[in-house]
């Protein structure tokens, strides 16, 4: 396992930290890519976390999602520490039955779904997987498929 230290940087509204070159190398190494995501695991100032290692604008970035940095108290600015390897475990992503069942039920949101993106397929899978309540799992998918039929926002997104 790989230990560095780094800043804390912003790009948007997303903080990051840049892993040093050598850490890369190994990463790579171990993943047997050096293009694409590479999924990695490890801990941030002692707290574990599983993340994708994504290249941006030239620099390969380790975003800390706000999890990661309320559970390390740590924020843009600061010093983190981070301990980071290769996630060679699987990691499937299931759609919730009730946003299957609403895509299922209206074929022009499905056809808009499957015609998107793998990541904004994934973006919208996890943000009505990780709703807590039933009542706004309901809500938020009646949302989606308006957001995917064209009538209204979704996650910040315009129309697709």
């Amino acid at each position: 396992m790989n230990f560095f230290s780094a800043e804390i940087f912003i790009i948007g509204v997303n903080p990051y930290v840049l892993p040093p070159e050598k850490i890369l190398k190994q990463l790579f190494k171990q993943a047997q890519k050096d293009k694409g995501p590479v999924p990695v695991r490890g801990t941030l100032n002692g707290h574990k976390y599983k993340q994708t290692l994504v290249k941006y604008s030239g620099k390969w970035r380790l975003y800390l999602n706000t999890p990661m940095r309320k559970a390390a108290a740590i924020d843009v600015g600061d010093i983190a520490r981070v301990k980071i390897e290769f996630d060679p475990s699987e990691r499937t992503l299931t759609m919730h039955p009730k946003l299957k069942i609403a895509l299922q039920k209206n074929k022009t949101a499905l056809q808009v779904f499957t015609a998107q993106s793998p990541s904004r397929q994934k973006e919208i899978i996890r943000y009505i997987n990780f709703l807590k309540t039933e009542e706004s799992v309901d809500r938020n998918v009646k949302r989606a498929i308006a957001f995917l039929v064209g009538k209204e926002r979704f996650v910040g997104r315009n129309k697709p």
